[in-house]
C-alpha cells in the first residue's frame, strides 16, 4: 500500500440471539446457556442479511465470536451461509458480573446484605467489570479484526464480531463519546442486531462512522431482555 492509498474496512458487531432462560437468571459467562427457538430464528435472519450483502458485493472475509455457547450458536448460520470459520476471541466475551447465576429481584437484593457493597458505585460499576476495561478490550479486538480483514480482503473488506449486549454498547459509547454510566434499558443493542463501524482508513487516526440495523426486529415482541445477557 502506498502512502496515498487508504485502507477502508468495516467491522460489524452482532449481538447473539435470544437465550432460553425461563428462570431469568443473570447468566453472564456461565456455560450451557443455549439459544431459544426464537433466538435461532433471530440469528438466521441476521446471517441472511449478511448473505444478502455479500451477494450484492460486500467483501465479508473474517468472522470472530465470543467463546460462550450463545455466541458460537449465533455465529453458526453465518459460517454456513458465508463459508467462514469463526475465530474465538476472549476479548469480546460478556462482561463479568457479581450477580451471575442469580435471579435478581428487589427481594433478593434487600434480603442479602452481602449484595449491598456491590451496588454502591454505578459509575465503575461496583457489580462487575469496569466499563473502561470493557471499552479497552473491545477496541483492541475490533482493531485486530479490522487489520485481519484488510490482510485477507484488501480495501473495503469487512469483518463480523459476534458478541454481547454490554460490550457492544461500550464499543459504541467509545465511538460516540457517550457517558459510561447508563440505563441498561436504553442500550440500542437489541438481540441479533448489527452495529457497524465503518473505518475510512484503519492505519490512520479517526473515528469510524456508525450504522445500526435490526434484521430480527419482527421477532422482538414479547422477548424479555436482562442485563448480563
Amino acid at each position: 500500500m502506498t502512502t496515498s492509498e487508504k485502507a477502508p474496512v468495516t467491522v460489524h458487531l452482532m449481538r447473539h440471539g435470544e437465550v432460553h432462560n425461563p428462570q431469568r437468571i443473570v447468566y453472564g459467562r456461565l456455560p450451557g446457556y443455549h439459544l431459544s427457538e426464537a433466538g435461532q430464528k433471530m440469528v438466521r435472519l441476521s446471517a441472511e442479511e449478511f448473505k444478502r450483502r455479500a451477494d450484492a458485493g460486500a467483501n465479508i472475509v473474517h468472522l470472530v465470536c465470543s467463546p460462550l455457547t450463545r455466541t458460537q450458536e449465533s455465529a453458526a448460520p453465518i459460517e454456513e451461509l458465508l463459508g467462514l470459520t469463526a475465530v474465538h476471541d476472549e476479548r469480546v466475551i460478556e462482561a463479568a458480573n457479581y450477580f451471575e447465576g442469580l435471579h435478581v429481584t428487589k427481594d433478593e437484593l434487600l434480603k442479602h446484605p452481602a449484595h449491598w457493597p456491590h451496588l454502591l458505585n454505578p459509575l465503575r460499576p461496583s457489580w462487575g467489570e469496569p466499563y473502561r476495561q470493557q471499552m479497552t478490550r473491545m477496541a483492541e479486538a475490533i482493531k485486530d479484526a479490522a487489520r485481519t480483514a484488510y490482510e485477507k480482503g484488501g480495501a473495503g473488506a469487512e469483518a463480523i464480531i459476534v458478541s454481547h449486549q454490554l460490550p457492544i454498547w461500550m464499543a459504541r459509547t467509545s465511538v460516540e463519546g457517550g457517558l459510561l454510566p447508563h440505563d441498561p434499558r436504553k442500550r440500542q443493542t437489541n438481540l441479533a442486531s448489527i452495529t457497524s463501524l465503518h473505518f475510512d482508513d484503519i492505519f490512520s487516526p479517526g473515528t469510524p462512522r456508525l450504522t445500526y440495523t435490526e434484521p430480527a426486529a419482527e421477532l422482538y415482541s414479547g422477548v424479555i431482555q436482562l442485563p448480563g445477557s
